[in-house]
């Protein structure tokens, strides 16, 4: 059986005419409207021991078209307005699942403004992308061509804070195929001096990418906290200023994670990674905002897709083996290891390890035991009466 194509989502800067902006801002604030009064609708009918499904929500949408007050839904696509419907039935369907907290109202301020679009709702002819209730295309940048013959199944039209424009076409890839089986594994620790540290021995520098903007965005923050509250234009022009600097650092950060991550994935055939709780981690005031310019969570979702993409395994070991305390020769467990500790010796067989190269080898190793006999990775502990003892008894009753 042929393997389905990968659906990629091919992203793209527009500039948009004064009349498609203005379409695009009202379709914008209508799908937020309509998610936060289909989400009210929903938790109120909750609060009465009822449930609200998405059909249901769909024939609220139509009654709210026909009053007075919210006549103005009509005037954009219903497509989009569909769309934030779905998303808030996904929503629900992810809380019920226990995969995600209870569904939020979106801010006009704070919710990333977007709009989606099915079939339906545009038209892609010889190169061209024009969406519903507009008469001219987008006037597209195209930084890189559409896979040969693609047609794009949903349309997503975008604007971040720092006020770009962007439209984002899925697509089907069929160039996207498992590449040749290789016999290379690696070990991934992640780190803030460096990085990422392979078990191969080799370092990748951690570019810093918010410190070498953390001067022009501290001013720029500054000027934006005395500007008087409100909607005012200096207030406005100040706020962009700063997102202009925000987008900057993610974009040189995700374009850097984005190299890196391919090259990993096309040289290794497992990768094994630290399952790290970065939610957590971020707690800590002062490494949180080291810890975030790192970016160890989208490098972590980056070489999963990717890894799917190309037939190349990921394993994940858990978070509390102690990769960095275990000698990597010898298997022995040191009492402690704080972070100033770069090096270490061991004091059963004499090796000498670089902390973070021994931890990489560690999960080198636990990754590949995972990948043999499918049992989990637990933590090591050398406490007589701990958790791993304890179930070593229980073990040794049953029959």
């Amino acid at each position: 059986m042929p393997r389905p194509h990968v659906k990629r989502a091919f992203k793209y800067r527009f500039n948009p005419t004064r009349a498609q902006a203005a379409e695009l801002s009202r379709t914008f604030g209508c799908a937020r409207k309509v998610y936060n009064m289909a989400l009210a609708a929903r938790t109120e009918a909750w609060a009465r021991g009822e449930r609200i499904s998405y059909n249901q929500t769909s024939a609220l949408l139509t009654v709210w078209k026909k009053t007075e007050e919210l006549a103005y839904l009509s005037e954009v696509s219903s497509v989009p307005l569909q769309q934030t419907l779905r998303h808030l039935q996904v929503a629900f369907t992810n809380f019920f699942g226990k995969r995600a907290k209870y569904p939020r109202f979106k801010s006009r301020k704070r919710t990333r403004k977007s709009a989606e679009y099915t079939t339906s709702g545009f038209r892609y002819r010889d190169g061209k992308l024009t969406l519903a209730k507009m008469s001219d295309s987008l006037d597209i940048v195209w930084s890189r061509p559409l896979p040969e013959g693609a047609i794009p199944s949903t349309v997503t039209v975008s604007q971040d804070p720092a006020g770009r424009w962007f439209v984002s076409m899925l697509c089907e890839d069929p160039s996207v195929v498992p590449l040749p089986v290789k016999a290379a594994a690696v070990g991934i620790d992640v780190g803030l001096t460096h990085l990422l540290t392979l078990s191969t021995g080799e370092r990748v520098a951690n570019p810093r990418h918010e410190r070498r903007d953390r001067a022009r965005l501290g001013l720029a923050q500054r000027r934006l906290a005395k500007k008087a509250k409100g909607d005012g234009a200096n207030r406005t022009k100040a706020r962009r200023r700063v997102a202009k600097i925000h987008a900057r650092i993610t974009d040189r950060r995700r374009d850097h994670l984005h190299k890196l991550t391919t090259r990993l994935v096309r040289e290794n055939q497992t990768l094994v990674i630290e399952d790290l709780t970065v939610r957590n981690m971020v707690k800590n005031r002062s490494l949180a905002r080291a810890i975030s310019d790192a970016a160890w969570s989208e490098f972590r979702s980056m070489l999963e897709y990717k890894a799917a993409w190309y037939g190349r395994n990921v394993i994940a070991v858990d978070r509390w083996f102690p990769s960095s305390r275990l000698c990597s020769a010898c298997g022995t467990l040191a009492s402690k290891m704080p972070l100033h500790i770069r090096a270490w010796t061991c004091e059963n067989c004499g090796a000498t390890h670089d902390r973070d190269v021994n931890a990489a080898e560690n999960l080198l190793a636990a990754g590949l035991a995972v990948s043999v006999c499918g049992a989990g990775v637990r933590p090591q502990r050398r406490t007589p009466g701990g958790q791993s003892a304890t179930k070593q008894k229980t073990s040794r009753r049953e029959p």
